[in-house]
């Protein structure tokens, strides 16, 4: 078993409805990792601080109360100890500014999220093939 099979998906994601969906998804592609979820960015942020091991993927709600998912890819990207985690936005938001603004500050893939459960089935299915089957990953240090 490759270490990225043992790492942690971070849903971080505001919307309880939209957290079952994904989690639901992911069982549907029969995913090894376990899956944690924090429901706002300074839940993710004080989750990552303490998780061991560090997940191997995050994905990234943007618009959150609070600390909303833009202050928290900036957070996670500026920190030494997290930056090469992958993070995936996961966001209803096509607006070009939010997608040149979230490779800026250092997002890995931009995805919109389908409004459908099986355009979402589908796009979990890709992002797990890709981050789980194609791409190599850093190992924790």
């Amino acid at each position: 078993m490759q270490q990225r099979d043992t790492q942690p998906i971070l849903i971080v994601e505001d919307s309880e409805d939209d957290f079952e969906a994904t989690m639901r998804a992911f069982k549907r592609t029969n995913l090894r990792n376990s899956i944690r979820w924090a429901a706002s960015g300074q839940e993710a942020l004080d989750m990552l601080a303490t998780m061991v091991p560090k997940p191997g993927l995050i994905l990234l709600d943007l618009n959150m109360p609070g600390l909303d998912g833009r202050k928290t890819l900036e957070a996670i990207k500026s920190n030494g100890g997290w930056r090469k985690i992958p993070v995936v936005i996961l966001t209803t938001s096509d607006d070009e500014r939010d997608i040149e603004g979230c490779y800026a500050l250092g997002a890995n893939t931009y995805v919109q999220k389908p409004v459908d459960l099986d355009g979402l089935f589908a796009a979990i299915q890709r992002l797990k093939e890709y981050w789980f089957e194609i791409a190599i990953l850093p190992l924790e240090d």
